[in-house]
């Protein structure tokens, strides 16, 4: 029997499938795997190409397989569904795979170490937190509001509005207390949860190295640095700044054909936490650019022009390909003479 030299592995919970190829592209392997008679067939398998999608388990398969021998490659579902022949089932994945690991032009994804999907669920823990605090806040103000207690905006919002509540809640019936102090006990502990996950975050961005030179990026806090480092683990795998920023969605949506230029709005494909954060924190810089500095020309210059949140997008933008460079080289930012 030939040697298998390309095998594309569909992921699944409980049953994979195999589609495994010879030198030549011959059909030398296909079919099913139960869960636990992966790692087995594996092992008895000579070191080869292995092609995965990239999935929430993906990561911790590549780790295994390579731990055998083999090579595995990770590609983003988006990419191998072109060449799904037609229909939808495993074994026409496993094909589709095995014939899209083996394109030249094909892009990867970076294989993540376990202490980098730790940080990445970290921060999805803390985003889950902080939305069900926003549910909470809101929820808490709706209520106060059917009893007359009206607070405004903010954090320093809902503080007064808690304390108006403890100062009059002598008039309120007894079964609305007792609804709003589960909803106070439920803000307060959520809170307390998001200042434990933004240490934890804070205590690894200052251990890892990448981290720590992405932080002198104007615009790039603590949880930005801390998830791109984590996010983006092999820089290299982008040919320039532009196309990492690109993989974020900050780029245009391109409409061309016929010679003829169409660029649209931002494409919103990629990694959507760090997009937000991106734009969050150049939102936070073009408020200094509206003052006196010198250090923000460009995007006082741009303001004058264009909106506030256009000018915003294009700073997040900049940044990703200040960040790329950054994390290429290995150097700290350092700002443009004056």
């Amino acid at each position: 029997m030939a040697q298998v030299s390309t095998i594309g592995l569909d992921l699944a919970k409980n049953v994979f499938q195999v589609h495994g190829l010879d030198p030549q592209g011959k059909v030398l392997v296909r079919r099913p795997l139960r869960r636990t008679e992966v790692l087995p067939f594996f092992a008895k398998l000579a070191p080869c190409l292995i092609g995965m999608e990239a999935c929430g388990t993906a990561h911790h398969w590549a780790r295994e397989l390579t731990k055998l021998g083999h090579t595995v490659k990770l590609m983003p579902p988006a990419y191998v569904k072109p060449y799904v022949k037609r229909g939808k089932t495993d074994a026409a994945d496993a094909e589709a795979i095995a014939e899209a690991v083996q394109r030249p032009t094909m892009r990867f994804v970076a294989i993540k170490t376990t202490d980098q999907q730790a940080v990445l669920m970290l921060h999805k823990v803390r985003d889950l937190l902080v939305r069900q605090r926003t549910m909470l806040i809101n929820a808490l103000r709706g209520h106060l509001a059917e009893f007359g207690i009206v607070a405004a905006q903010g954090a320093v919002g809902v503080r007064s509005a808690i304390a108006q509540f403890r100062a009059d809640q002598a008039s309120l019936p007894e079964l609305a207390r007792s609804a709003i102090r589960h909803l106070i006990g439920q803000i307060e502990a959520v809170a307390e949860d998001v200042k434990k996950a933004e240490t934890e975050i804070l205590a690894w961005c200052r251990a890892d190295a990448a981290s720590r030179r992405l932080l002198t990026i104007p615009g790039i806090g603590l949880i930005t640095a801390s998830a791109i480092a984590a996010a983006v683990p092999d820089p290299t795998l982008f040919r320039s700044g532009r196309q990492f920023a690109a993989w974020l969605g900050l780029t245009p949506r391109s409409q061309s054909s016929g010679g003829k230029e169409r660029l649209g709005r931002i494409s919103k494909q990629g990694d959507g936490t760090i997009r937000r954060l991106l734009v969050v924190g150049a939102t936070a810089v073009i408020r200094v650019a509206r003052q006196d500095n010198p250090g923000r020309a460009w995007a006082k210059r741009l303001l004058e022009r264009k909106p506030a949140r256009v000018v915003s997008v294009a700073l997040a933008n900049k940044t990703a390909q200040i960040a790329w460079a950054v994390m290429m080289r290995g150097e700290v930012y350092r700002a443009p003479a004056v």
